[in-house]
């Protein structure tokens, strides 16, 4: 069944509330690792009638399973994690009209037209494995007459005086080009139309930092106001954007929720720490209901902050699944 046209015309709380359980029922009917997750759960799916009572997902079962809701699929492309040790994630990606219609429909929810952009993206590295940069390839290539391009650790191109300038980068390429670049960024341009956005932590490049020091080291390096955030993974194929001070907010196919660190089957209220639960409904090919490994908080039902990794010793209830 294909949900594309519902998923991203979502409008109200009930259209992603009646989708996401329709979505719930695909899932238990053509997933057969969650169907099996959910059975060593002792859950009974055709009691489930409110999305509060779904379960999600592990996020690290996609190191060790082919989760995919049509397991006679040939995947377009598998995206790999770019994990520093151990077994590296994997998402079979069956549709990659679904990603790109994510990816466009994600980022114009937020900031509007990919046009208006000259989108500059700056990595150490470029895989063509890597959901993040299949991510900024395609909208490099939509915006690709505005002069966008791919940076690796040259001087920043001509920029284009009558485009917002968005200089996207994982956090310690950010760092390391202001260093290597001290004198020379973004000299004699209105830095009034640049966005820099980052994402990601330092990937065991460089000491992990709190986002408060990583913004302020931006900011001074770039001598801009605000930093902006992505924070999207391998296993989604969504994003959640924050226009300043890290505080997130999803698209209306996306919503994110925070669980008890002791139990991963409840979630807490506002303003408590917890594990962060997320619902993407367009990963309905793969898995939409993903339990993560990252800490966070909701500030309210629309914001979110992500306050770093979990100690994975203390995560609890992640190692049902042996099969």
């Amino acid at each position: 069944m294909n949900f594309q046209k519902k998923i991203f015309s979502i409008e109200s709380k009930k259209e992603f509330e009646s989708l996401t359980l329709e979505i719930f029922n695909y899932q238990v009917r053509n997933n057969h690792i969650y169907r099996n997750y959910l059975q060593l759960l002792k859950i009974d799916p055709f009691r489930i009638s409110n999305i509060s009572e779904i379960p999600f997902f592990p996020i690290s079962f996609f190191k060790t399973h082919c989760v995919c809701s049509l397991s006679k699929s040939i995947p377009e492309i598998i995206f790999t994690s770019t994990g520093t040790t151990g077994i590296k994630s994997k998402h079979y990606v069956t549709d990659l009209h679904i990603y790109r219609n994510s990816i466009c429909k994600g980022f114009e929810y937020f900031y509007g037209p990919i046009e208006k952009f000259q989108f500059l993206a700056l990595f150490p590295f470029y895989r063509e494995d890597s959901s993040l940069i299949y991510m900024m390839k395609y909208l490099i290539q939509k915006t690709y007459k505005n002069g966008s391009n791919f940076i690796f650790f040259q001087k920043i191109p001509p920029l284009h005086h009558e485009k917002t300038i968005l200089i996207f980068g994982i956090s310690f390429s950010l760092l390391d080009f202001v260093e290597s670049h001290r004198d020379t960024i973004l000299d004699g341009y209105n830095k009034d139309n640049v966005i820099l956005m980052e994402t990601g932590g330092m990937k065991g490049k460089r000491k992990e930092i709190i986002r408060e020091e990583l913004h302020h080291l931006l900011k001074k390096g770039f001598c801009i106001k605000n930093i902006h955030s992505e924070y999207g993974m391998t296993e989604l194929l969504s994003q959640a954007y924050a226009k300043k001070n890290g505080i997130f907010r999803c698209p209306p196919w996306m919503k994110v929720y925070i669980r008890d660190p002791e139990d991963p089957l409840i979630h807490i209220e506002n303003h408590k720490i917890g594990g962060i639960d997320i619902i993407d409904l367009s990963n309905y090919l793969s898995c939409p209901f993903i339990s993560t490994n990252d800490l966070g908080k909701k500030i309210n039902d629309e914001e979110f902050e992500v306050l770093g990794r979990m100690d994975l010793s203390d995560v609890r209830g992640c190692s049902l699944m042996t099969f």
